[in-house]
């Protein structure tokens, strides 16, 4: 039985205006509508047998995770949060302590969940290839079989002929200038290092203790403060911020004697670029890749995501052209790559579009920030059915609720009563009060905000069925 730890981590800034740090790549419907790249992950494990999935995200993703797998009827599945990132390393040993403190040592399979495979057969197929090897003792990797010459992916250089799929490992080699990269595809010699893994998990923590003992150290210490709340685990944060910052590669693959390469050619992209995204996108003849409501005239070799309204181009060749709700992207698709650079300039003025869109999810349902102006912000807000806000107040804004589908009950001061459609509520500054929605369908209100700080940390939380209370409330984030 294989254990499925997928790791949710990652910011997904080179393919920003879309990934943002409150919603980044990972639980995106990148190469897939209907799924997000999490979800898709999930998905084609479907066949092999394995056991409930380990997911393993970021602290403020937990509720974004949650409602992914919801939606994928898995409420039940387990999300071990990581209070800071750490890299992959780190990670993984969370995961291993976590099932070796229940008394359990199963073939971890080691998935990213941002990851494109076309092939789902192909990819099964090496799993299954694999599974003979980490029950022997091996710490398997899976290497992807080139295409090309890319330098934007690590190398695995195959030693020794184990059978038709596998190979020891011979060394791993840091992404390479493009002479060198063409090198290793000709040498066929080489696979693109997938950053996917299967092996026991006491033999990763073995290995761990061997060549990184400081990690595991941190890690245990970690685990040992772990706490439950809800479907979550925490781990103790100021033990896990003082663990080193090191990837799976680093620390045990490079330094083990077991590494063995299983290769994969299945279609896999880690889609980390727009650039990469137009490569395995559908095109029409003139080489452009549309999604949304485009019209291109005399375009080519263009890829165009509209989201929320109709982009036009004329005349444009190899463009990348990215429109959202709050910010568009026009780049040539030669310099996707120095994305990240727009996204460090808006963190260095102080501006606030990498960090969200302005739809942002709470574990109760979703907001639109519609407009804002000089003391005045106006939210669109959807409350799922059976799902309640915090009990709150705020010290320098009043609100006033219009429901527009559904029914609210709603607590302002010491009185509650129901607002149903057309019917609205004010809450001066200062109430105490919270929303709840009673009904089977989506509750849908327009909030209008005014006064004289509209900040998300002008929030003081008294009770709150999501664990986001203090023991002694103040102010705090949303």
């Amino acid at each position: 039985m294989l254990q499925p730890v997928i790791m949710a981590g990652g910011s997904g800034s080179r393919l920003w205006p879309l990934s943002r740090q409150l919603n980044p790549k990972q639980f995106l419907p990148l190469a897939d509508q209907q799924l997000s790249m999490l979800q898709a992950t999930i998905c084609r494990l479907k066949g092999l047998p394995c056991a409930q999935l380990l997911l393993i995200c970021n602290e403020q993703h937990r509720f974004l995770a949650a409602t992914q797998l919801e939606q994928l009827g898995m409420d039940d599945t387990r999300i071990l949060l990581e209070p800071c990132g750490r890299n992959t390393a780190p990670a993984i040993a969370l995961a291993a302590i976590k099932l070796a403190t229940a008394g359990q040592d199963p073939l971890l399979l080691v998935l990213a969940a941002d990851h494109r495979i076309a092939d789902i057969t192909a990819f099964q197929d090496s799993i299954q290839a694999a599974i003979p090897l980490a029950e022997a003792g091996k710490l398997v990797t899976f290497g992807i079989v080139p295409g090309s010459a890319e330098t934007g992916y690590g190398y695995i250089q195959q030693g020794e002929r184990l059978n038709d799929r596998a190979f020891t490992v011979s060394r791993f080699v840091e992404k390479p200038d493009a002479a060198t990269a063409h090198a290793y595809v000709e040498s066929g010699e080489y696979f693109w290092n997938s950053g996917m893994f299967l092996f026991r998990a006491s033999r990763y923590l073995e290995e761990l203790a061997d060549h990184r003992p400081d990690i595991l150290t941190a890690c245990r210490e970690a685990a040992l403060g772990k706490a439950y709340d809800m479907l979550f685990t925490r781990v103790d944060a100021e033990a896990f911020a003082a663990c080193p910052d090191e990837s799976i590669d680093y620390a045990v693959m490079e330094n083990t004697a077991d590494a063995v390469v299983v290769s994969l050619d299945a279609g896999w992209s880690d889609i980390g670029s727009w650039s990469a995204l137009w490569d395995i996108s559908d095109k029409d003849a003139a080489g452009n890749a549309m999604q949304g409501d485009v019209l291109a005239h005399e375009s080519r070799n263009t890829l165009v995501r509209a989201d929320h309204r109709l982009v036009a181009t004329l005349g444009v060749d190899d463009l990348i052209v990215v429109e959202t709700k709050d910010a568009v992207l026009v780049a040539h698709r030669d310099r996707v790559q120095e994305v990240k650079a727009l996204v460090e300039k808006l963190k260095a003025t102080g501006r606030q579009e990498h960090i969200s869109h302005r739809e942002v999810y709470r574990p109760w349902g979703v907001y639109d920030s519609i407009d804002h102006g000089h003391r005045y912000q106006v939210k669109h807000i959807t409350v799922k059915p059976g799902a309640k806000l915090s009990l709150q107040m705020h010290h320098h804004r009043a609100e006033h609720w219009i429901v527009v589908c559904g029914t609210a009950r709603v607590t302002n001061g010491d009185k509650t009563y129901l607002v149903t459609e057309n019917q609205s509520s004010y809450i001066p500054i200062g109430q105490v009060h919270t929303l709840e929605n009673p009904g089977v369908i989506d509750l849908q209100l327009i909030e209008v905000q005014s006064g004289s700080y509209l900040g998300e940390d002008d929030i003081v939380r008294f009770e709150d069925r999501y664990g986001r209370v203090e023991k002694n409330p103040v102010a705090t984030k949303a």
